[in-house]
């Protein structure tokens, strides 16, 4: 799987690359046809204390799969974004037993 991670307007971090790396691989050890993914992080200022935001979209058979997330901190935005992406990986994979 090929991960591309983008920074808009904000630091590249080492440690974030590696936390996206390690969760990322979990999801593609799970489901072997996943082609690629490309990450985005991006601030914006919100009045209620979120504003890290997470995108992630993935290649796979089919229709791109994608989400994103606003959190308090990028992390925690990396753990709902994955969530949402399994649960869409979940039936994708349905819907190739069936054919």
């Amino acid at each position: 799987m090929t991960l591309n991670i983008q920074y808009v307007h904000m630091a590249t971090s080492e440690a974030m690359n590696t936390y996206v790396n390690e969760k990322l691989g979990k999801l593609a050890n799970k489901y072997e046809w996943i082609i690629g993914a490309e990450v985005h992080f991006e601030v914006q200022h919100d009045p209620k204390g979120k504003g890290k935001i997470c995108k992630m979209e993935l290649s796979a058979p089919g229709p791109r799969i994608f989400a994103t997330s606003n959190e308090e901190n990028y992390e925690n935005a990396v753990k709902k974004t994955i969530k949402d992406l399994e649960k869409q990986l979940k039936k994708r994979k349905e819907t190739f037993s069936h054919h």
